[in-house]
């Protein structure tokens, strides 16, 4: 087979080939060499480039076809590290989907690792001069684990802790400098220590798929932070490795895992940084256009506009999970994670577009049924973002019953009362009880709904508080971009202040929001940052603004101090109650604010709440018992007081020999979760925009 080396003199390089396998599509090493495989349809020719360390080409293969789909070749001595790319030779007819070009040197689709950062601005030229564009590299999977398990986390107790990989750790002192900002950062001793002090056992790691910025942001002499633009589904980024990022990327699942700490990874397969009609060509679009993208209709609806690539994403185009190809390339990607990179699960962003066929959005589409099927895959904790922009793309509530779902009604519902929005306790009272009317309990489990109050898209949990409009002019789209319905508050000037008053009433509020969400049913959700103060100035869209903006400042304030000692006790409680977040209802009816033996709704002024108050249109408080049925359950009072007024409580009637006991006041200045812990019989007063907690004990005398 040598006269498939090409236009190279076969003396300056040590390869010989022969004839190669198919599957698994990659580059997979044996003993000998490389295995490369392709797929490709619609392509006439496809070759094989291998470049020297410093980027010169030195061989060419053509390889074989078969079945008119999967291209292979069996390249004898490469060894690991060795860089290669693709050219693809056939038709250019844009018209009709067709990007073939054999001058665009191809990422591979299937490259474990790329040779570094695309920023974007590059692209294979004319006469094959492949000067800065990116190579995909050749990875040898061996990897020392050190018989370390993934953790067994149960679902009642997860609680996930949205990380961005560089911002986490990029200003934390402790941490030594050449770790700072990347994957040997995220698992530093300093960082788990956190961790753990908090309380939190699930790390969501914001995108880590090799990403690009999009091109209007360099003109803006800005660059894509968050990382939702990839340009592979394989290759972990290099920004946020040291020397090499798969490695550093096992090191820190390593560790992670060690600590006993699920990874849990935020992924985009909605869409690719390849962009529209005007993007560049880096690997899908020169492979197989027509197949691995979603085009709009013609106007007669006969046919396909190709110029037109479906926008569910917002970013130019959509991934056609509807093709077979597709498919199979996002399965062994997500396959590939979880056997070989050790993860432990996945967050699906824009989750619908993955499951929109041919008519739309289908809980029985492909993607989901062969999840269900796989016998790894099936096995892994799986979140969606139920909604994307394209026609029909809201779900919530609507994948299958093992997905869990980020829960915006459950945001929007107590930012909303927080800030002192009357009239809408009987919604509050539904999503503390794990947003049942969305996930029925007969047939979702108690902690399908991912509950947050902060995502890393819109205000953190200091900006919520502290404005109430966006203030985005740094992103360079005249404060145009960005979410303009924060259901935000200031509590009395925009930004920031010296006003001791303000600054106290911020931080009762974010306790407040802090203390709702870990006391709720279902999956609590929490943003990085948001328990020591962490502000991004009021930018509600800061994807754009890799700086000291974004990046968490470790030197904090005394008061957030407190609030950091105060969100790891209000954990600690949560974990050790059997209730809050696993509240085993006995009757399937109760949806929201219905009560039961377990579950009772009151007034404050001690009586059950009736049709009137549920309704009522003044409403700003509520308080609910949460009571095991079994001898010596667990018996908690829960008031929550929205009003600028302080307001009397009367308690439930206890038996003889029992009181109730304080365990939480939100108004409590200290960072303890109270300051009062006498025993209370008939009634308490509790401030305005205040949240307490009591607890049934008995009195000991």
């Amino acid at each position: 087979m040598s006269d498939k080396l090409l236009e190279l003199d076969s003396n300056n390089h040590p390869f010989s080939d022969s004839r190669g396998q198919f599957l698994p599509l990659g580059a997979i090493l044996d003993e000998g060499g490389c295995h490369f495989s392709v797929y490709s349809l619609g392509a006439y020719r496809v070759e094989l480039c291998l470049f020297s360390e410093c980027e010169k080409l030195i061989a060419s293969y053509a390889l074989e076809v078969k079945q008119g789909h999967m291209w292979s070749i069996y390249i004898k001595q490469v060894k690991a590290g060795q860089l290669y790319g693709y050219r693809v030779f056939g038709d250019y007819r844009p018209e009709k989907g067709l990007l073939f070009n054999q001058n665009n040197l191809l990422i591979d689709p299937y490259a474990k690792k790329l040779n570094r950062v695309q920023h974007g601005f590059a692209q294979a030229q004319s006469d094959r001069e492949d000067f800065q564009v990116v190579k995909s590299v050749v990875v040898d999977d061996t990897f020392d684990w050190k018989g370390v398990k993934k953790p067994e986390i149960e679902d009642h107790d997860r609680i996930l802790y949205e990380v961005h990989v560089k911002g986490f750790s990029q200003l934390n002192k402790k941490i030594p400098l050449e770790n700072r900002g990347k994957y040997l950062g995220l698992s530093h001793p300093e960082s788990i220590k956190h961790y753990k002090k908090l309380g939190m056992t699930s790390l969501q790691i914001m995108p880590v798929f090799s990403f690009m910025s999009e091109a209007h942001l360099k003109d803006l002499g800005l660059t894509n932070y968050w990382g939702y633009n990839p340009i592979n589904f394989f290759s972990p980024d290099n920004r946020y490795a040291q020397y090499d990022a798969v490695n550093e990327f096992k090191t820190m699942v390593r560790e992670l895992h060690e600590a006993n700490i699920e990874v849990i990874l935020d992924v985009v397969y909605n869409h690719t940084a390849e962009s529209g009609e005007d993007g560049l060509i880096l690997s899908l679009k020169g492979f197989d256009n027509r197949n691995y993208y979603t085009f709009e209709k013609d106007r007669q609806g006969k046919g396909y506009h190709y110029s037109n690539y479906s926008n569910h994403s917002g970013c130019g185009n959509t991934v056609n999970l509807d093709s077979s190809w597709t498919l199979k390339l996002v399965l062994d990607s997500l396959r590939y994670w979880v056997t070989e990179m050790q993860v432990d699960g996945f967050r699906f962003d824009l989750a619908v577009t993955l499951a929109r066929e041919h008519h739309g959005f289908s809980s029985q589409s492909a993607f989901f049924k062969a999840l269900l099927q796989d016998p790894v895959l099936s096995r892994v904790k799986l979140i969606a973002e139920p909604w994307d922009i394209g026609p029909g793309g809201y779900h919530l509530g609507g994948f299958p019953s093992d997905w869990l779902e980020c829960n915006d009604r459950y945001r929007d519902t107590l930012r909303s009362f927080w800030r002192g929005d009357t009239g809408n306790v009987a919604e509050v009272a539904t999503r503390l009880l794990g947003s049942r009317d969305v996930f029925a309990k007969r047939y979702r489990s108690n902690s399908s709904s991912v509950n947050y109050i902060c995502y890393h898209d819109g205000f953190t949990l200091d900006d919520l508080v502290s404005f109430e409009h966006r203030h985005n002019k740094k992103n360079g789209e005249e404060n145009r971009d960005g979410h303009g319905h924060n259901l935000s508050a200031n509590n009395g000037v925009e930004g920031k202040t010296s006003n001791p008053r303000i600054n106290q009433r911020r931080q009762q509020q974010k306790r407040n929001l802090i203390t709702s969400l870990l006391l709720s049913q279902g999956t609590p959700h929490f943003l990085a940052g948001d328990e020591m103060g962490h502000n991004q100035a009021g930018n509600n869209n800061a994807y754009c603004q890799d700086n000291t903006l974004t990046w968490i400042n470790w030197d904090i304030s005394e008061a957030d101090q407190s609030l950091l000692k105060f969100t790891s006790e209000i954990i600690k409680l949560r974990n050790e109650s059997r209730l809050f977040g696993n509240l085993a209802l006995s009757d399937d009816s109760i949806i929201g604010h219905e009560n039961s033996d377990q579950v009772k709704w009151y007034h404050p002024d001690g009586y059950l709440m009736d049709e009137d108050d549920w309704h009522a249109s003044n409403s700003q408080a509520l308080a609910v018992e949460l009571h095991e049925t079994s001898e010596g359950g667990e018996r908690w009072f829960l008031i929550l007081n929205a009003s600028s007024y302080q307001i009397c409580c009367t308690l439930p009637v206890l038996d003889t020999g029992l009181v109730w006991k304080m365990k939480v006041n939100t108004a409590c200045l200290s960072g303890e979760l109270t300051d009062k812990h006498k025993s209370i019989k008939e009634a308490i007063q509790m401030n305005a925009r205040s949240l307490i907690l009591l607890k049934c004990v008995r009195h000991l005398t």
